[in-house]
């Protein structure tokens, strides 16, 4: 059950991680467009900045079920099995407890602005909750997909997906 809602989540989460993407692209295009006619449209950096750093959480959950996460494997190849899985399973928890911890001080930040107003410095005057809601949003989706794994992991299932060619690299 957890599993269908996370695989769900994971592609939502990936779907609105392109929809950001797109927008980033979108505000560059613009601002390039606007300095080429001497426009003045206030605040398009900070809203492709806002676009990328939504884009990078948001997609955080589904590249570390696709085994798009840097992996060091160095060590965990001389282990003997035994060992190995005592190893991922105490690096599965840190990524549990980090990314919680991410994940609390994510919602802690976009709480502080909600209830300050707080704005950004630029022309603009975004209110700093609106884009820091994506990035605990994708916090809370990396944490999610820790669990998943470490609940994977405890039942002998595989979670990571890796392609050959990742497996032929390391």
């Amino acid at each position: 059950m957890l599993t269908v809602f996370a695989n769900r989540l994971y592609q939502v989460l990936m779907f609105l991680a392109c929809v950001a993407m797109i927008m980033a692209f979108v505000t560059i295009g613009l601002g390039v467009l606007a300095r080429e006619a001497a426009w003045n449209i206030q605040g398009l950096d900070a809203y492709a900045g806002y676009s990328i750093a939504a884009a990078l959480f948001l997609a955080l959950p589904a590249t570390l079920k696709q085994g798009d996460h840097i992996r060091v494997t160095l060590l965990a190849q001389r282990l003997n099995a035994q060992l190995r899985r005592a190893l991922e399973h105490v690096c599965l928890f840190l990524g549990v407890t980090l990314s919680g911890y991410v994940a609390y001080f994510s919602c802690r930040l976009v709480w502080i602005s909600w209830t300050t107003h707080d704005v950004s410095q630029g022309a603009d005057a975004t209110a700093l909750w609106i884009p820091q809601m994506f990035m605990a949003i994708g916090a809370i989706g990396f944490v999610i997909s820790f669990v998943d794994a470490w609940l994977h992991h405890f039942r002998g299932e595989q979670f990571f997906h890796t392609s050959d060619e990742a497996n032929r690299v390391e």
